[in-house]
């Protein structure tokens, strides 16, 4: 009895073992399968939607979620919407507790009413991060990027190592965070935002001249908090205030001494956390838009159906995002485009799969590596097709086909120049120079070739009667001479009449011409209508009539000459003309970076003189210093004449 009882346990394992494989390779098959249906319909939809640089997207994608594994990843068709992305992207992203209406602001940021699922239960729709890309509606050539994150502290989740990922992804990918919340910002508004604190801890930033927070601060974006169903006054002992000021003073930290309880120490770490990490920080309060019952239906309800304040205050929050959202950028000002903030993604989130800390330098050169080769790669491939497809051989003229270059190498130097990232030493754009011009030097030695071709074509057809008339030695008699050089002067007048010959036209001829004189001196020689100083004069005359055509032969050869040196001078300001927009546009953004963290250090230190934590104060001191430091230097640099010099001498100016 034992051993059937030992027998059917066993089976009734095996059973349960092979319904579990049976439902994982389902389970994964059916992902499989939806995976690659959406991929094929977001990649046909995202194809169609691409205006100008930018995936004018009709509705969201997921761009970040967990695998069957437990997982992060990157959804592959979510970057090749990315990857069409060339504008530069000012990213934003929401996060906050679950069931608190993230989804619905990034719904009017995109200026619909649907886009990212709201729901109307308690269970959290959002999954990861979710991803739209508009075009920016006040910012022309740039694309306004969506963020709307998983609700953070969903129960029936009950992952905090998942929510803070979440929440550093979208504080890495973003340039403003928009921290949604309910009711008030209070203690326990703060302590929900516990993730803030751990950002150090997640976040690597490896070398650097400043403090580790500090740095942070340099890269980290703008914080917007919007705190959703406000329904206290604005007002701090009897005086009005605003949205702002109601958050600093909550921020504010509480005078520390010596035996300080507990709870004014944790009370100034959450406050200071905040601080520390965000130089630019704001604040929207809005009502509650309607009552309980109509909430349920807030993506049929129009703002006429709302309540007047909340669309005013809705308003003036889209307003400020879209007004003052900047680029996302990393370090030094360098701004990011669609596909390089999908590289960042994908960056990121493989770090955290490896069980590594996401590290910002680390970053950077992985962009570097995968930016800079891709964006030579590119820019060529557009030269070349470009090329292709507007050059017929032969070209009249070399400035003919100068003028196609030219065009076609400024758009491909443009690709480089929006493409590339973190050029160190500008090595990767001197590759690139090099390789255009071998290919343009390989298109005019096949136009000179083609034309070549189609000259002695031409020489063939023009001077055939001639070449007959020789063969039968009908010129070798008396005024056969002048015979021969009216057909030689005929052919050459069919010749020159002939278009689209190319650059060689004059060459050919002259070796013709060259060929045909030695003859001529036989017939002449041999003509006994011409007395010995008719033969002397008609010599001389040959000769003269050489040396012009020799002088047109070399004027089209000094021409060709004189177009490569054009060329490559043009080739070289044109070069430097971008790469000093670029680099000008990225000091701007290092400049403007500096200003706000210099400015939020300063108000920082007053503040904490004023309540009393002078020794802080004084270990902000030499840090404040070194960013004026660099301020200082970041605009001598753009002064000193030494600085383009040597741009321009990397061209060899």
């Amino acid at each position: 009895m034992c051993d059937l009882d030992r027998s059917n346990e066993e089976n009734i394992r095996q059973l349960e073992m092979n319904m579990e494989g049976e439902s994982v390779r389902a389970e994964a098959e059916l992902e499989r399968v939806v995976t690659a249906k959406l991929k094929d319909s977001l990649c046909i939809h995202s194809e169609k939607t691409l205006i100008g640089g930018t995936a004018a997207m009709k509705e969201p994608v997921c761009l970040i979620d967990t695998g069957t594994d437990g997982r992060l990843r990157v959804q592959q068709w979510a970057l090749q919407i990315l990857d069409n992305i060339k504008q530069p992207v000012v990213v934003v992203a929401v996060v906050g507790l679950y069931r608190t209406g993230k989804s619905y602001l990034m719904n009017r940021l995109a200026g619909t009413q649907t886009g990212f699922a709201l729901g109307s239960t308690i269970e959290s729709k959002t999954k990861g991060i979710w991803m739209w890309c508009v075009p920016h509606p006040y910012e022309a050539g740039h694309t306004l990027v969506l963020l709307d994150t998983e609700g953070l502290g969903d129960v029936e989740k009950g992952d905090e190592k998942h929510d803070t990922w979440i929440f550093c992804l979208a504080v890495l990918l973003s340039s403003t965070l928009v921290y949604n919340s309910l009711g008030t910002i209070d203690n326990n508004a703060l302590e929900k935002l516990q993730f803030v604190a751990e950002l150090t801890e997640h976040i690597k930033v490896k070398s650097s001249e400043h403090d580790r927070k500090t740095e942070l601060m340099l890269v980290f974006p703008s914080f917007v908090w919007t705190v959703r169903d406000f329904t206290l006054e604005l007002e701090l002992k009897g005086k009005s205030i605003t949205a702002d000021e109601y958050l600093e003073n909550a921020l504010k930290l509480k005078p520390e001494e010596k035996g300080s309880p507990p709870e004014v120490l944790k009370h100034n770490k959450l406050r200071q956390n905040l601080r520390d990490f965000f130089a630019v920080r704001r604040c929207f309060v809005m009502e509650r838009p309607a009552n309980s019952k109509e909430m349920k239906r807030m993506e049929q309800l129009k703002d006429s159906d709302l309540e007047p304040s909340f669309v005013q205050q809705a308003k003036a929050f889209c307003s400020y995002i879209h007004h003052s959202a900047q680029v996302k950028a990393m370090r030094g000002g360098r701004g990011l485009n669609g596909r390089m903030l999908g590289n960042l993604a994908e960056t990121y989130v493989e770090a955290i799969r490896s069980g590594n800390v996401p590290c910002l330098e680390s970053a950077v050169e992985s962009l570097a590596a995968i930016q800079n080769g891709r964006a030579i790669t590119e820019a060529l491939k557009f030269y070349r097709a470009e090329m292709e497809r507007k050059v017929k051989f032969p070209t009249e003229t070399q400035e003919a086909l100068s003028m196609i270059h030219t065009a076609a190498e400024k758009r491909a130097i443009s690709i480089f120049i929006n493409e590339s990232f973190n050029d160190q030493d500008h090595k990767h754009q001197q590759q690139l120079v090099t390789d255009m011009a071998k290919e343009y030097g390989e298109l005019c030695k096949e136009n000179v070739k083609v034309s070549r071709k189609v000259c002695w074509s031409v020489i063939s057809q023009a001077f055939a009667s001639l070449e007959k008339a020789l063969n039968n030695g009908s010129y070798m008699r008396s005024w056969g001479y002048e015979d021969f050089r009216c057909a030689l002067n005929r052919g050459a007048q069919l010749y020159r009449s002939e278009k689209y010959k190319g650059v060689m036209s004059e060459e050919v001829l002259t070796k013709y011409l060259e060929e045909k004189n030695v003859v001529g001196n036989t017939i002449r020689a041999a003509d006994r209508s011409l007395t010995e100083a008719q033969k002397m004069m008609e010599e001389d005359k040959v000769r003269r009539e050489e040396a012009e055509q020799r002088k047109k032969h070399l004027e089209q050869r000094t021409r060709l000459q004189q177009q490569a040196i054009r060329d490559l001078e043009r080739s070289k300001k044109e070069n430097i003309r971008q790469l000093e927009v670029k680099m000008e546009r990225e000091r701007v953004r290092a400049q403007a970076e500096l200003e706000r963290v210099v400015t939020a250090k300063l108000k920082e230190q007053r503040e904490l003189l004023e309540c009393g934590f002078q020794r802080r104060a004084q270990d902000m001191e030499k840090d404040i210093r070194t960013l004026q430091t660099d301020q200082k230097e970041a605009q001598e640099k753009k002064k000193s004449p030494s600085f383009w010099g040597k741009v321009a001498g990397f061209f060899g100016f």
